[in-house]
This record gives structure tokens, sequence and C-alpha cells, in this order.
């Protein structure tokens, strides 16, 4: 675990939620303790959550310690690579421009609608019969 001065990002996506330190270091990146490539073993849900460090050039400059909880595997990518960006604005405002780019700065707002009273789901409702 690192310590000292860090910066701190939190990331939301659905149901997931990730909190972000950023430490001065050697690259290191640990998701609920363990390495990015265990956590995320998918290859592309991997390379969603290190998007901002690959955009900012910053793969080995900083040791990034993430605690995510609540929804899936891709939730939980897509929030640590918000969590990310916003702890890499933090550090250094310059990152903005090539963030913003890329679009990884905007959190995404959809989330799981409610299932109504009446209802199999959300808005599935029984077939209906004329006769």
């Amino acid at each position: 675990m690192a310590t000292g001065k860090f910066y701190e990002g939190v990331g939301r996506r659905k149901s997931a939620v990730a909190r972000v330190r950023l430490f001065a270091g050697s690259g290191d990146f640990t998701v609920n303790e363990k390495p990015v490539k265990e956590y995320f073993p998918i290859n592309a849900l991997e390379t969603q959550a290190t998007s901002p460090l690959r955009a900012t050039q910053n793969e080995s400059r900083f040791t990034i310690t993430v605690q995510v909880k609540g929804g899936g595997p891709a939730g939980q990518a897509t929030a640590v690579s918000l969590g990310v960006a916003r702890a890499l604005l933090v550090a250094d405002n310059a990152f903005k421009a090539p963030l913003r780019k890329l679009g990884l700065l905007t959190r995404d707002p959809r989330e799981k609608e409610r299932k109504k009273p009446g209802l199999k789901k959300a808005r599935k409702a029984k077939q209906y019969t004329k006769r």
C-alpha cells in the first residue's frame, strides 16, 4: 500500500463506484488490492480502465490504488476509468484537453430503470389479448 501525498478521484457508472488514489511512483495499478490485469481479466475491460493513463502518457508515472464496489465488470471498468481521469485532472490541469477529447471526463448518466407495479419489468407488460 502506497503512502504519502496523493490525488483522489471518484468515478461512477451504473451502480458501480470507484475511489481512485494516484501516488507518485513506479506505475503499479491495483484494483481492490489485486493487479489490474488480474481484477479485469478481459483485455477490453483492462484497456478501458487504463485508457486515461495512455491518453496522457502516464502509464509509469503514478502508482494507482482503486477501491471499487457495486455493479458488474463493465460498469466497474468504466467507473475506474472516470476516477483515474478525474484524479489525473487534480494532479495536473494540463491533462484536461486530451482527456476531454477522448470523452474520458464525461460521466455516463444511464441508470437501470425501476420496475413498475403491475408490469413484469420496468416496461414489459403482459401481452394484450383481444378475445
